[in-house]
């Protein structure tokens, strides 16, 4: 057998981890799989990371304890986020497991296969890509995007109009839930007249729900507090935060930019909120309103 250097000693060792966990994580993931298609792929790919283990085991004969930690983690992800965002994430990290490969390649001719594997594990994955949150992703976007920009500007208006927390919760709830639903019956009449495979009634409440979600979300603050310009500031952060936790998401499971679109959306949901705080403080100098 081949004498090993340190260094390639250690990337072994590093890969082999990597192969052991991923086997486990994709196996407990078919296990719980209902879809066939689905169950079938990821099996095939957890016998791949096991069968990559074994090889690269033949160079440094130790015992590895996979990470019940990480499985756990990686598991519960894709549980809970569905099962392409949590794989897509977790085979991020295998980017510098195939430069180590490539590395090892040079010296040891079984490492070039493994590198194939992963590339191949890739081309499946994106077959992989038939969940139902991601065929409506579409959607969901449409309901955070109109709420974020709709919501925060009016909640902007009504902080300086108003100047009462409670009754700014107040209208902008009513707001809220008012605009939810029109942009749910607007999504369902749109996806009814076009072709494709999405239901329109389940469109209808992917944007619905979204919505209603992020009103939610940002009309808390004002239940809290009773400062509406402290209300305010903590909603443009809340609103800052689910744009970059949902553009981050989007990123991951669609492989879409994730910065160019983090900050074109704050900026336009900043930017509505800052003309809607003004219009709201011309409504009360002009016409006298006094809360």
């Amino acid at each position: 057998m081949q004498e090993l250097s340190k260094q390639n000693y250690n990337e072994i060792i590093g890969a082999m981890k990597n192969e052991i966990n991923e086997f486990h994580i994709y196996n407990k993931l078919a296990a719980s799989t209902k879809d066939p298609h689905n169950k079938k792929i990821l099996t095939s790919i957890a016998n791949d990371e096991l069968s990559h283990f074994e090889t690269l085991k033949k160079y440094v004969p130790v015992r590895i304890k996979p990470s019940r930690f990480k499985i756990l983690y990686f598991y519960l992800i894709a549980k809970f986020f569905g099962l392409t965002f949590g794989i897509k994430l977790m085979e991020r990290g295998e980017a510098q497991a195939k430069i180590n490969y490539a590395e090892l390649a040079k010296s040891f001719p079984d490492a070039e296969q493994i590198a194939k594997d992963e590339t191949q594990h890739e081309n499946q994955l994106i077959e992989l890509i038939d969940e139902e949150r991601l065929k409506y992703i579409g959607s969901i976007v449409l309901g955070l995007n109109d709420a974020l920009v709709e919501l925060t500007g009016a909640l902007a208006g009504f902080t300086f109009a108003l100047q009462n927390s409670k009754l700014i919760a107040t209208v902008g709830l009513i707001t809220g839930i008012s605009a939810s639903l029109a942009m749910g019956v607007s999504e369902y009449l749109a996806t009814k007249h076009e072709e494709g495979d999405k239901h329109p009634i389940k469109a209808s409440f992917y944007t619905t729900a979204a919505y209603i979600m992020v009103v939610i979300v940002l009309i808390s603050p004002y239940l809290i507090l009773t400062n509406v310009y402290m209300s305010l500031g903590i909603t443009l952060l809340l609103a800052i935060t689910i744009i970059f936790k949902f553009t981050y998401y989007v990123s991951v499971a669609k492989g879409a930019p994730l910065w160019s679109r983090f900050f074109e959306m704050s900026l336009v949901s900043i930017g509505v909120a800052l003309i809607s705080f003004g219009i709201g403080y011309l409504v009360r100098l002009f016409f006298g309103v006094d809360v």
